[in-house]
């Protein structure tokens, strides 16, 4: 018998989640060839999916489930090796496994004897390093938090985005709930559970925009910054998480490691699903130097800010949020093309957090929304 997808049901505050399902009755570490297909096909219907009680996947076959989502994998971690990786806003917050470096280890607190790192003192990234402004310390121990970085997975120099990430939830803290407060000038806020994992759908990132913007958007391609997490090290985040504030602080070209030209991404700002073919607004604000528009560069870092801002807040609004409900032994996969996702939470010293993440890079480059895919969404003007 095969497994059962159950779709995610969001509660009238998640009016805007069409995403997402949960699974029960699958043993990752025995999957069949043909539940494995009927996976795949869920992973880029649903965007993000759950398969519950999996405590025992070792870091094998997460490494290996992962690479069969994508054949023409190139086997590396999806953010490569990270040049100073030190400096990398990246690098700080996930330790590869000694003996699967493919799978990262992440969390909160000290972790022993797990799988051959003898000892690791892990830190769940906080916005306060991150953001610009900061809640206090009485707002956090209140319940009140924030959006970490909202971003899809890559690496977005040399090597194309990763196809899907795994995310195994091995252990999670003490249940209590915290309130994300977006602190942009509006009320919004939305109750979480406390270390959650945020997605938005790229799809409905794209359909609910104006149609002015929908056509800016597919007549943009979006120019990302040159060892992007290196770049943008020294400077800070909106309070939504949703990209960085202008204050002149990204690192000059001569403070970078060498540049190849080639290497340097740049892709649509619409890409297309290849099992439901419907396009998704797909953009890592961060990490972004510059928007091309109808053939032409923007090139004022502070304009192009403001311009993703303006396509991409709708989607993070309160309504559109889902947020995983996180249980120990549960593994999230999910369509990393197609979504963008954030950490959440301000854990305490006493807190425990112990997850595996792993995505690899892809050989494959994303897939372009074409006129043909955008011609339903182009009104003619009427007589």
């Amino acid at each position: 018998m095969t497994f059962t997808l159950e779709p995610i049901i969001p509660t009238k505050e998640q009016s805007g989640v069409d995403f997402g399902a949960i699974i029960t009755d699958l043993d990752l570490e025995t999957i069949t060839p043909h539940d494995f297909e009927k996976l795949f096909e869920a992973v880029y219907t649903y965007q993000v999916v759950v398969v519950r009680n999996q405590g025992h996947v070792c870091p094998e076959t997460q490494y290996e489930l992962t690479k069969r989502f994508d054949p023409q994998n190139i086997d590396v971690y999806g953010h490569g090796a990270m040049h100073r990786s030190t400096e990398s806003v990246i690098a700080r917050d996930i330790s590869p496994l000694p003996a699967m470096p493919q799978v990262q280890l992440l969390g909160h607190g000290v972790v022993k004897d797990h799988y051959g790192i003898e000892e690791r003192k892990l830190t769940h990234p906080s916005h306060t390093v991150f953001h610009q402004t900061s809640l206090t310390k009485e707002e956090m121990d209140s319940g009140l938090t924030r959006f970490y970085r909202w971003h899809m997975d890559a690496a977005l120099y040399r090597l194309n985005p990763p196809k899907v990430t795994t995310l195994f939830g091995i252990k999670n803290p003490e249940s209590r709930r915290e309130t994300v407060v977006y602190g942009d000038g509006t009320n919004d806020k939305l109750e979480v559970q406390l270390g959650t994992t945020a997605f938005i759908s790229g799809q409905r990132a794209f359909e609910i925009l104006p149609q002015e913007l929908k056509e800016l958007a597919f007549k943009t391609q979006v120019k990302y910054a040159a060892h992007p997490y290196l770049w943008m090290s020294k400077a800070k985040s909106r309070p939504t998480g949703l990209g960085m504030v202008s204050e002149g602080k990204e690192l000059l070209p001569e403070q970078l490691p060498p540049v190849n030209e080639e290497d340097i991404k740049i892709y649509p700002m619409l890409w297309k699903n290849p099992v439901t073919n419907k396009i998704h607004l797909q953009v890592h604000p961060s990490a972004v130097q510059d928007l091309i528009i109808d053939g032409k560069p923007v090139g004022d870092l502070e304009k192009v800010r403001d311009i993703l801002y303006k396509i991409q807040r709708p989607s993070i609004s309160p309504e559109n949020v889902f947020a995983h409900e996180w249980q120990d032994g549960d593994f999230v996969i999910f369509h990393n093309r197609g979504v963008l996702h954030s950490v959440v939470g301000s854990l305490k010293d006493t807190d425990s957090r112990v997850f595996h993440q792993c995505n690899i890079a892809s050989a494959d480059e994303p897939i372009p929304a074409t006129e043909q895919d955008f011609s339903p969404y182009v009104v003619h003007a009427t007589a």
